[in-house]
């Protein structure tokens, strides 16, 4: 299975993927991480976790140090999951060179915030965020992220 050429309308009963989605899930915050990383995999989806902006950019291959190809962590990743709040670059930061990037801008990216401020989440909607998220996330989100997933991946 190489994860990139599956029919996405390949669905088994209850709504689940027969492949595992790939989730990229960056946080600063280790507790955070581990409860995302978690809930993701009680979804079944595979999950790549980074602790900062600059971690995930390398590992989607464009920060400073080239050394993954770029289209092999590109075609293996569905989706981008990022903490709002981040020392170094913030999440809407990250975002935006991910949009501005030609291979990662149609990889969905899901914005988590612990504050609820309307005109900040505008702003991630407006740059081209998937959705918005409120912390601590639930089981229940990550069920309304995988339908949203699998929706918006044509």
């Amino acid at each position: 299975m190489d994860g990139g050429g599956g029919s996405r309308e390949n669905v088994m009963a209850g709504g689940a993927y027969t492949e595992e989605p790939h989730v990229l899930a960056v946080d600063d915050s280790l507790v955070d991480r581990k409860l995302v990383e978690r809930l993701l995999k009680n979804s079944s989806c595979k999950v790549t976790t980074a602790e900062n902006g600059l971690r995930a950019l390398e590992y989607l291959g464009l920060g400073d140090e080239k050394r993954t190809s770029l289209e092999d962590n590109v075609s293996k990743v569905n989706l981008i999951i990022t903490d709002y709040c981040m020392p170094g670059m913030t999440g809407y930061e990250l975002l935006k060179k991910i949009k501005e990037s030609s291979m990662l801008k149609e990889i969905p990216v899901v914005i988590m915030s612990s504050e609820n401020i309307p005109t900040r989440i505008n702003k991630c909607l407006e740059e081209g965020a998937q959705m918005f998220m409120l912390k601590p996330l639930k089981q229940s989100d990550v069920v309304k992220l995988r339908c949203n997933l699998m929706n918006c991946r044509s």
